[in-house]
């Protein structure tokens, strides 16, 4: 049974770093692109990126390219959201995902920036 952890969340002040990690059981991970998705207070899902499962390509949206990036470890069977320059907006609940659609989520870890 396919399941992913996230963890890595917090509270972080404008400007500041996160790293989050998810930890994935119960598939192939290493055949399987990965992607975090997010999901803002009283706002939809948002797609935020995506990298193919050799880590050949990184696919970012445009309000988290140059600030974020992601990775991710095959022999963990984990992927990464390395978050920089945070801002308020990046506020969310933030999960990872086989699909950029964010199917198959897991619980989400939260992240709020604020002063």
């Amino acid at each position: 049974q396919e399941k992913l952890v996230e963890s890595g969340g917090g509270l972080v002040q404008p400007g500041g770093s996160l790293r989050l990690s998810c930890a994935a059981s119960g598939f192939t991970f290493s055949d399987v692109p990965m992607s975090w998705v997010r999901q803002a207070p009283g706002k939809g899902l948002e797609w935020v990126s995506t990298i193919a499962s050799d880590s050949g390509r990184e696919y970012y949206a445009g309000s988290v390219k140059g600030r974020f990036t992601i990775s991710r470890d095959n022999a963990k069977n984990t992927v990464y959201l390395q978050m920089n320059n945070l801002i308020p907006a990046d506020t969310a609940v933030y999960y990872c995902a086989t699909t950029p659609d964010g199917a198959g989520r897991g619980q989400g870890t939260q992240v709020t920036v604020s002063s």
